[in-house]
């Protein structure tokens, strides 16, 4: 026997269907846009988030009037059962079938799926309206334009030196065989070295008070021996490791530009404020992809 989709099933496929159809469209959008014409990628940029944000406003709608009617009529059946059982309970229990302890636990298991999917629907529409959407719109605007595109990085507390690792092998220096944790070493090793130059910009968060020597010590062993998280200071350090220029392209601010006394080509890295929600990490880039080819790969 064929089974009957539900309300909320035909409506998530419908959805589905609305952002697969979506897709197609800003697809086609960017197609017809040349990669040179700036300012009309520009306005493409703010006309695809404005579709987006439309079509998840609807379902979102949508999803809230499905709910409101499934619970009307919840409310109406409840009170026609509740009438029921007054006028002959003992009647109505003999005619309700017994429910298995498996059916029992499907039902569960279904009603645990919709709530899932309607957790994921309402993630989606706060994505789309929230700061981590609209910092990612910026930063593929501003990369489009350098002919780049952002490289996912793991989050784990490496990012900055995954990102490094990654952006020497695109380049094929000699020091993209070292690792993760060579490159921390190194760091580490270079800060140690270099303490003046380094001590001055770091501060107990309790006092207020510039690290003393033992502190500091301790912040270059974590940086060196944990998953501790990098910034300005450790690719400050980089720079000088690798005598390579590093510059870091941000949402909101100008693009920082660290050793710009090398003259060789830079490492670009992406930092984000809000990629994930424990908040910073960096990205890598690599050359924007040609949308044809990337559909084929």
């Amino acid at each position: 026997m064929e089974e009957v989709e539900t309300a909320e099933e035909l409506l998530a496929k419908q959805h589905r269907k609305e952002k697969k159809d979506l897709q197609a469209k800003i697809q086609s959008m960017k197609n017809a846009v040349p990669k040179n014409d700036k300012k009309r990628r520009k306005q493409l940029t703010e006309e695809v988030a404005k579709l987006e944000a439309d079509l998840s406003q609807k379902h979102e709608e949508e999803l809230r009037q499905l709910k409101s009617e499934t619970d009307t009529k919840v409310e109406v059946v409840m009170n026609g059962m509740e009438t029921m059982k007054v006028e002959g309970e003992e009647q109505e229990e003999a005619r309700q079938p017994r429910v298995t302890k498996a059916q029992k636990r499907r039902d569960k298991k279904a009603a645990q799926e919709k709530e899932r999917e309607s957790r994921i629907a309402e993630a989606e529409v706060q994505n789309l309206q929230g700061v981590r959407h609209q910092e990612g719109l910026k930063l593929a605007q501003k990369l489009g334009e350098l002919k780049l595109q952002i490289k996912e990085i793991p989050s784990d507390g490496h990012c900055m030196y995954r990102a490094v690792q990654d952006q020497l092998a695109q380049q094929s220096k000699p020091e993209s065989a070292l690792s993760v944790k060579e490159l921390r070493a190194r760091t580490a090793e270079h800060m140690r070295s270099h303490a003046d130059d380094f001590l001055p910009f770091l501060t107990n968060p309790d006092t207020g008070d510039m690290y003393t020597t033992d502190e500091f010590e301790k912040y270059c062993s974590d940086l060196e021996h944990t998953a501790a998280w990098g910034g300005q200071l450790e690719l400050r350090a980089l720079t000088k490791v690798l005598q390579l220029p590093i510059e870091v392209i941000q949402a909101d601010s100008p693009t920082i530009k660290i050793g710009e006394e090398y003259d060789s080509e830079a490492i670009t890295l992406v930092y984000m404020r809000h990629a994930y929600g424990l908040g910073e990490h960096y990205n890598t880039v690599e050359r924007l992809k040609d949308p044809a080819n990337a559909e084929d790969s």
